[in-house]
């Protein structure tokens, strides 16, 4: 039969008419549906409705699908039967759409390639056709009541009747239906295995199949596996009707039905073919939605790991921990010497009884070595294969432009890496050049600050007789950060000795940088021989012309002998913490007169107290970080230290710093918010 140019109108007063424009939307099938379930009630013609139903989906679907333009339904009931026209309003050739099907064996093929929903219309039709409007194209059918005008179809056989080639009679137009309205269960865990099963059932029983069975390969490394069984394994020697699956990778899969040679065989295995792929690529994309899910999330968490660490080698080995196993079989991170040179940093291996074996062939040279392939990849800045013994390949690290090295990853036993997993390898490479590289420059930080701080102090004290001098000094817990505390012994030109501790407000560089003016100030002064009152004076004019906003406290006690054993000490106190005096034979108290920190104002005030220094008499000097230290709201405070000062009465001078050293940093559990330093002098003249 051959597709006729517009429908059969029928005259008459039983007619019953419906047109309807519908959206294109994934629910016009259903309502397409109802509009032709209602007009088959009206005519009372519910013999038809199996197939009206099921040709008015497939016209739908398919303009839905290709047109993507409104639709048009017209739907005609008459005594004789029903004819549907669907149309939509897309340009272009019909045959782009949509392909009328013709009942001769040889145009099978071309609908198996083109158009398969219009096998279903040509199957169960008694005619159809296609139209052309100037604003769009439709595909109308006719279906006649059966006994009351059904047009034939090659062989003499109506629709209802009609063999296919000697095979057995053609499906039904409910088996028809119920093979395109099989879903997958929406609340089962994995309904791909039901859902493929009951199509192939349904398929196999549609073709007379003995058997069929669909396998799916999900790209995962395990290989093809059976989705869904039907009937008896294949004889041997029998030919198979196989339809490959259309999915995109890594999926892969086909459906194999054992049946003998037909018609409508290979369209309908094609048909349920499509479908199952359909669904296949819906359970390929919500498990890539959910490993792309799971990828961010190890991203996240390996980001933050890497961020929390501050040490280079730490940051380096903790690199192939992240990768293996999940995303390789072992992982080598190699970094770049001052040279050129790569050097192996750290790896690690899934199975640890190969991690030796991987070092050997880490260490290996050549042309055709690992390591020529890792510095190609660090000479060329882009990922490079690795072949045998130990498959995978390398990634650059570069951080800020810097190449720092290589990250080395080998491939899983079962599977090579899918392009998701390369992508999240390439930015673990990049994270973790960035974390090497930030841990770098905080080493760096470290080593300036602790160089600068150390020039700021004494390397040794001085050794005097009868005098014991002694000093704590704990830096802030940021070791990359310079403190302004500081402490001196300098010698004066009369004999005696200056003792010297002072604390300059703020950190960092520019606190250093004034921690250094007001230490060399100190010592040139003084060498001069100039009293401590007008240095103390100078020192704040110069302070206060230099501006900034930065200001410094000090204690100067000149110390020299006295009368016996004793030892006469002259202090000054310019703003700072007066300090503690530990008598020999027991007991503490503050001593001294408070007196103006230097660079707030242009006058000062720092009164001189004189203290005698019996034998075993100690004073005690020390900063706010000792008195400031804080557990919760609680400081550690003036009376708790010299609370703890009491008992140490007696003790030589590096026990008494010590000790008190100890007490401050045990007070809390957190680490020092401010620079500690304790200075201790001590007569000790038996």
């Amino acid at each position: 039969m051959s597709a006729e140019a517009g429908p059969a109108m029928n005259g008459g007063s039983d007619e019953h008419i419906r047109r309807v424009r519908l959206p294109a939307d994934r629910r016009t099938p259903a309502a397409a549906r109802a509009l032709v379930r209602s007009v088959l009630a009206e005519a009372d013609l519910h013999e038809l409705l199996n197939e009206a139903l099921l040709l008015t989906t497939e016209l739908t679907t398919n303009a839905v699908e290709h047109a993507r333009t409104e639709l048009d339904i017209e739907v005609e009931a008459d005594p004789g039967g029903l004819t549907v026209t669907v149309t939509d309003f897309a340009s272009g050739p019909v045959d782009e759409l949509l392909v009328g099907v013709r009942n001769t064996t040889s145009d099978i093929t071309e609908v198996a390639e083109r158009g398969r929903g219009l096998l279903l219309v040509d199957h169960f039709a008694s005619r159809w056709g296609t139209t052309y409007l100037p604003t769009g194209k439709g595909v109308w059918f006719r279906l006649d009541r059966p006994g009351v005008g059904a047009a034939t179809r090659p062989g003499g056989l109506t629709p209802a009747t009609q063999a296919a080639d000697g095979d057995g009679g053609t499906p039904s137009a409910a088996a028809m239906s119920e093979l395109m309205q099989t879903t997958p269960d929406p609340y089962a865990d994995d309904p791909l295995p039901e859902f493929a099963a009951g199509l192939l059932t349904r398929v196999a029983e549609m073709v007379g199949a003995a058997g069929g069975v669909v396998r799916l390969d999900r790209g995962d490394g395990q290989g093809s596996q059976v989705l869904a069984r039907y009937g008896r394994q294949p004889r041997e020697g029998n030919e198979l009707l196989r339809v490959p699956l259309a999915v995109h990778r890594p999926y892969a899969g086909e459906l194999e039905l054992d049946a003998a040679p037909s018609a409508y065989a290979r369209p309908l295995a094609v048909l349920a073919g499509e479908r199952l792929s359909l669904h296949l690529e819906n359970d390929r994309l919500r498990r890539a939605d959910v490993r792309r899910s799971a990828w961010l999330t190890f991203l996240a968490e390996a980001s933050e790991l890497l961020a929390q660490s501050l040490d280079v080698e730490l940051t380096m080995a903790l690199v192939p921990q992240l990768v293996v196993p999940r995303l390789g079989q072992w992982c080598a991170v190699h970094t770049t010497d001052e040279w050129g040179r790569l050097r192996l940093a750290a790896a690690s291996h899934a199975d640890e009884a190969l991690l030796p074996q991987l070092h050997r062939v880490l260490q290996e040279t050549g042309p055709d070595s690992i390591q020529a392939r890792l510095r190609e990849a660090s000479r060329s800045a882009a990922q490079v294969p690795l072949g045998a013994p130990m498959e995978g390949f390398a990634v650059p690290l570069i951080a800020r432009g810097q190449r720092l090295g290589t990250l080395a990853v080998g491939r899983h036993q079962r599977h090579r890496h899918d392009p998701d997993e390369v992508s999240v390898l390439e930015d673990v490479a990049r994270r973790a050049a960035l974390a090497i590289e930030n841990a770098r420059i905080h080493a760096e930080r470290r080593r300036v600050a602790q160089t600068l701080q150390q020039s700021l102090l004494p390397p040794v004290l001085p050794v005097v007789e009868g005098i014991g001098f002694a000093a704590e000094y704990v830096p802030t817990g940021d070791e990359a950060e310079v403190g302004g505390d500081f402490y001196d012994v300098v010698p004066l030109p009369d004999g005696r000795w200056l003792v010297v501790i002072g604390d300059v407000s703020g950190k960092g560089v520019q606190a250093a940088a004034v921690t250094g003016l007001v230490r060399d100030v100190i010592r040139v002064l003084v060498g001069d021989g100039k009293p401590l009152p007008e240095v103390l004076g100078r020192l704040n004019e110069t302070l206060v012309e230099r501006g900034g906003g930065r200001y410094c406290t000090l204690a100067l006690a000149a110390v020299g002998p006295g009368d016996g054993d004793q030892l006469d000490v002259s202090l000054h106190l310019a703003g700072h913490d007066r300090p503690v005096l530990l008598h020999g034979g027991g007991g503490a108290d503050f001593v001294g007169t408070g007196g103006t920190a230097l660079g707030l104002l242009d006058a000062i005030a720092t009164p001189t107290a004189e203290i005698a220094l019996k034998p075993g008499d100690a004073l005690i000097f020390y900063t706010d970080g000792v008195t400031e230290r804080r557990r919760g709201r609680e400081l550690f405070g003036t009376d708790r230290l010299r609370e703890s000062a009491a008992p140490l009465a007696g003790y030589s001078a590096d026990v008494v710093a010590a000790r008190l050293r100890a007490t401050a940093i045990a007070f809390s559990v957190e680490p020092p918010r401010d620079d500690i330093a304790v200075l201790v002098l001590r007569n000790d003249a038996l």
